[in-house]
């Protein structure tokens, strides 16, 4: 096999050309297989394997630098620098990352995971490269769907004004994770479809360069000039009226190709975007059909792409889903607001059924916040759904757009807590904290399925803003006989007891039946409180609580700075002190892994929490 051949940086350029089709589908087929069994980024990356391939034929790697736009598309990368034997921990626990990793690999530029982020850190580097008085080239890449978010312009805005080399590769295939939207897509759909121009081109070039004598001349007379006749033919030019020369549209899945237009593109002295059109998915049909769903795939079957243990039970997504559709028929002023993850969300339905209530932003996060508070002030009930890792990109957008004017804007934040295998930059353990930290923010946390469903509807009814945090995953379905209605700010008392008192916060009141249960067959009695509020916590409660027990244990999916257990910490240390463990996660980033692992890792799961109260209980 050609793969065999590949073991460490730079080794593609032994391949011979008429062999590169070869290894690009014996690359798919790895990925395919590997991607099969520990689950992963397969569309991105069936997609861009050809363009990565030319990448490295292209480049001078580790020399040269490649930045990758989120990086979930930079598996065909890890294989051509020497990590094919890392695909088996691919995601796992202390295994390879499925984003690129500066401590992974010297060819891995820069740690990404977030969307929009490529361009300006290229820049950065450019910027040191040039300083340093080094030769290298600098390359983005970033897909048509990271071109939605605002922060891609402004770094392209600055990279206008260069004077040197510095390559940004476009990746184009009509997909964020979900289908895109906005002008962004429309105008590049133009581009992407312009017949007239490529054919106009192409004709010219040719019919040129058969001139006898001058013909070769005028070509490159042509090619310099070429800003204008795009002009001509394109009206706009986005990004040659910005200042940054564009070359393309170029078919990324033709490797010849793409080296000559990289070539090109590496002696233009300012900034060059080379637009590159792909098929997310390519090479494999339900990748193709679906690609969606393969954006991040479980574990599946090869023959069918369908899931090897496909769930039996709702997630919490799932149970949001079937709420939203509800509160969006009882209320014609409920509208829903994603960033282009309406099936990540669970937002499809509500689409489906509302879709003039219905608004897909793109990958664009603070205008989604700030769009929805917009909303609000027009006397609608804006509802934005978003994963806790991005909304942290709107942190200001929340704080000056919505809660200064105290906007009933309600937050959906999917995704709280650890999430597993994508790692420090998509673990939602610090929502707590930043949300917390907002006056007139209002936080709760539902400990099952019919608790969120209940939050939702007491959240489109306040009036004032507030987010509701739920994790990854299937729908806690225990404790159903503990309904009681929400009242505002006022926690839950599911067991009464003595001895030691758990106050648990959404996913980890689960954890804290299984702590209880264990201390109870230790002889110890315990109580369990569902704080359902982390903004503002039950005060009246805490003291009840801390009036009867001789401990008191928070437990918490969130960073310790800024954190639930702080906040109890602070309001008993003010009114008394007493006895209090605080569980949580450390202040710290948290590698990728299973999410019960990662929970036993950190201290956090039910033995570790037994073991954390007896010590601290028989120190008392």
């Amino acid at each position: 096999m050609l793969l065999d051949s590949i073991r460490q940086v730079n080794d593609i350029k032994s391949i011979a050309e008429e062999d590169y089709d070869a290894l690009a589908e014996e690359i798919r087929e790895f990925l395919i297989e590997k991607i099969s069994i520990t689950g992963g980024h397969l569309g991105s990356n069936l997609g861009a394997v050809e363009l990565t391939m030319a990448l490295h034929l292209a480049l001078n790697l580790p020399e040269d630098k490649i930045i990758w736009d989120v990086g979930h598309q930079s598996y065909t990368h890890k294989l051509l620098t020497g990590r094919r034997d890392g695909f088996e921990t691919l995601r796992k626990y202390g295994g390879m990352s499925g984003f690129p990793k500066r401590k992974e690999s010297d060819c891995d530029a820069f740690d990404t995971g977030h969307s929009s982020t490529s361009i300006s850190a290229g820049l950065g580097l450019v910027k040191a490269r040039d300083l340093k008085g080094e030769k290298h080239t600098v390359v983005s890449v970033i897909g048509d769907g990271s071109l939605t978010g605002g922060m891609a312009y402004e770094a392209l805005n600055n990279a206008a004004r260069l004077d040197t080399n510095f390559i940004i590769v476009l990746n184009d295939n009509n997909m964020s994770i979900s289908e895109n939207v906005g002008g962004v897509s429309k105008y590049l759909n133009n581009v992407r479809t312009a017949d007239k121009y490529l054919g106009l081109r192409d004709g010219v070039y040719n019919t040129l360069k058969d001139m006898p004598k001058y013909g070769d001349q005028m070509v490159k007379f042509i090619r310099r000039a070429k800003n204008s006749f795009k002009q001509l033919v394109i009206p706009g030019m986005m990004f040659e009226d910005m200042g940054v020369t564009y070359l393309g549209p170029v078919d990324g899945h033709d490797i010849p190709r793409l080296i000559r237009v990289l070539q090109e593109a590496k002696r233009v002295k300012k900034a060059v975007i080379v637009h590159v059109l792909t098929q997310k998915g390519k090479g494999y049909v339900p990748a193709e059909r679906h690609p969606a769903r393969f954006h991040g795939a479980e574990p599946f079957e090869i023959e069918t792409g369908l899931p090897t243990h496909p769930r039996t039970k709702a997630n919490y997504t799932d149970i949001f889903s079937t709420v939203m559709t509800k509160l969006g028929q009882r209320d014609e002023k409920v509208v829903a607001i994603t960033a282009a993850m309406p099936d990540g969300t669970g937002l499809k339905r509500f689409h489906n059924m509302y879709p003039e209530r219905f608004f897909d932003v793109g990958i664009a996060e603070e205008h989604a916040v700030t769009f929805a508070a917009g909303l609000a002030a027009g006397g609608l009930k804006p509802i934005v759904a978003v994963y806790s890792s991005f909304l942290q990109r709107a942190y200001d957008q929340i704080l000056h757009d919505v809660c200064i004017q105290n906007l009933p804007v309600t937050f959906a934040v999917d995704r709280a807590g650890l999430v597993g295998s994508d790692g420090e930059t998509h673990q939602g353990i610090f929502d707590l904290s930043y949300l917390s930290s907002i006056p007139n923010m209002h936080i709760m946390a539902p400990k099952n399925k019919w608790e969120l469903s209940d939050m939702m509807k007491f959240a489109v009814g306040f009036g004032a803003p507030i987010a509701i945090r739920y994790p990854r995953g299937e729908a806690y379905d225990g404790l159903k006989e503990y309904r009681l209605p929400i009242a505002y700010g006022k926690a839950e008392w599911i067991y009464r007891e003595e001895d030691i008192c758990l106050l648990a916060v959404g996913s980890m009141v689960k954890v804290a039946e299984q702590v209880r249960r264990e201390l109870k067959e230790r002889g110890y009695s315990c109580s369990l409180i569902n704080a359902r509020f982390v903004k503002p916590i039950d005060e009246e409660t805490v003291m009840e609580a801390r009036a009867v027990h001789k401990l008191l244990v928070t437990m918490e999916e969130n960073v310790a700075s800024g954190g639930f257990g702080e906040k109890v910490r602070d309001f008993t240390d003010r009114t008394g002190g007493g006895a209090m463990l605080a569980v949580h996660i450390p202040d710290a980033y948290v590698e990728h892994g299973n999410v019960e692992l990662l929970k036993k890792e950190l201290g956090m799961d039910a033995d570790s929490v037994v073991k954390r109260i007896l010590a601290a209980y028989s120190a008392l």
